[in-house]
């Protein structure tokens, strides 16, 4: 890209007053305003001089707010000088969707300028015809490496690593090494640790790069090594990788196939992007969503909801036949019609409370460490708390309201047995599912929901029908 103008330089150096991110950090209206004149028209320079200071998460930005004829257009009217290392920041269906409306061409230099990880983060999305092109015409080494990591299963720390490191043997010195590194122009562009091989091109340690500079020049690597070191098969699960980096504060980590050779490297900022999926995709799941962006057309948000609202709805007549059992009852007092929601939704409130903890840790591996039947025991104390603290102010309300004392120690009877059978179902249902192989996110509101409408309008109303004397 062309280098970045004075004035541009200084607006960024501004921080949250530039023109390019307001104030809250979200990129200004106002810069991409600007920006869309320079695309109608066709100015190549003026694009490039607007463009050229951005970080490649600014622009990934602007591509997302920009109109798919208007990224198409930016892109191409940059040509050789635009990032292809900007479509990771974006998601996969406007990624794919972008690189579907770019010429080959472009696509091919684009990606040859590229790491490994970041060329298969793209490729990975293309259609297998058009995927195959694009390998063929890039540069053999470079068609091996990003073929080799496609072959990983998805989301498998084969597919996360990066195939460009530096390895050396425990026998050199650190002078040879810092020649080496000086000299050897085929290195990857950022790299914060070597790592020690053996003859078979086993990881038998770590170097590093600050430890290498502080050492005199006929220090032995093998001296210098750190042996403790976390490698990962590169079949592995990305999720499982990333909790290593969180265990052991790591910043880089050595891929090994069945074999134990090293083919790769895992570095932490890749890790990061692999964090917030995964985080993402639990708080979708737990609210029913499948795998939606901002950026999808309304037509596919609407489809993938629909399943979860279907079932939501045959739940929903679950609960409206425990109510129907009890229609004499709600006859002969209204009051009950009126207090329901308040049992089911404080039942549903503490439920999810309990129920997002439990997920939680389940992702993380917290209850790993602890029994199952303390984190239900846990659940079930603070249910009955929490419960004991409702039903007082609830109770006392109900019985004012309409003056009947009577009537507010009903329902707070059923809202603490509610909230204590909420905290319980809340903290079994994702462990039972995890120990089945079910994911927990995904079928655990369901259940839940279900469980304390029929909890809830169960013990409330067959209550209030023995209490009052209706059944």
């Amino acid at each position: 890209m062309a280098e970045p103008s004075a004035s541009v330089d200084e607006s960024l150096a501004e921080g949250a007053s530039s023109p390019i991110r307001n104030e809250r950090g979200d990129l200004s209206p106002r810069f991409v305003a600007s920006i869309r004149p320079a695309i109608e028209t066709g100015d190549v320079a003026e694009l490039k001089s607007l463009v050229a200071p951005l970080h490649e998460a600014d622009v990934g930005d602007l591509l997302e707010a920009l109109s798919p004829d208007e990224r198409t257009g930016l892109v191409r009217s940059l040509g050789d000088d635009f990032d292809f290392a900007v479509l990771t920041e974006l998601d996969d269906k406007l990624r794919a969707r972008l690189i579907e409306a770019l010429p080959p061409d472009q696509i091919v230099e684009g990606v040859k300028r590229l790491d490994s990880d970041d060329a298969v983060t793209i490729l990975e999305d293309i259609p297998e015809e058009e995927r195959q092109i694009i390998l063929g015409r890039l540069p053999h080494p470079d068609r091996a490496a990003v073929s080799r990591s496609l072959e990983y299963p998805e989301d498998s720390a084969g597919r996360l690593m990066q195939t460009e490191f530096i390895a050396v043997p425990p026998f050199w010195d650190v002078g040879r090494t810092i020649d080496y590194l000086r000299e050897e122009e085929d290195l990857p562009d950022e790299f914060h640790r070597l790592i020690v091989i053996d003859a078979g091109f086993h990881p038998i340690g770590m170097v590093a790069l600050d430890r290498l500079l502080r050492s005199k020049r006929p220090t032995a690597i093998s001296d210098i090594t750190d042996s403790d070191i976390h490698a990962v098969k590169a079949a592995d699960d990305q999720e499982h990788v990333a909790r290593l980096f969180e265990l052991y504060n790591l910043v880089t980590a050595p891929v090994v196939d069945d074999d134990g050779r090293l083919v790769g490297v895992i570095t932490v900022d890749d890790i990061v992007d692999v964090i917030e999926e995964e985080a993402e995709e639990d708080i979708r799941r737990l609210a029913g969503i499948g795998n939606e962006e901002t950026t999808d057309a309304v037509a596919h948000v609407a489809r993938s909801r629909v399943p979860w609202l279907l079932v939501n709805v045959l739940t929903g007549f679950l609960a409206a036949a425990v109510i129907g059992l009890f229609d004499g009852t709600i006859e002969q007092m209204v009051a009950l019609a009126v207090l329901m929601p308040i049992v089911a939704s404080m039942g549903g409130n503490a439920g999810t409370q309990a129920m997002t903890v439990t997920v939680r840790a389940i992702a993380t591996r917290d209850i790993a460490a602890r029994a199952a039947y303390r984190v239900i025991g846990r659940e079930a104390m603070v249910g009955l708390i929490n419960g004991l603290v409702v039903a007082l102010c609830v109770g006392l309300g109900a019985g004012l309201w309409f003056a009947s004392p009577a009537l507010g120690t009903v329902i707070a009877v059923a809202l603490i047995v509610n909230i204590v059978v909420a905290g319980l179902v809340g903290a079994m249902i994702p462990l039972a599912l995890d120990r089945l192989g079910i994911d927990p996110a995904v079928a655990s509101g369901v259940i839940l929901t279900a469980v304390t409408d029929v909890t809830g309008f169960f013990v409330f109303l067959g209550l209030a029908g023995w209490w009052f004397g209706f059944l």
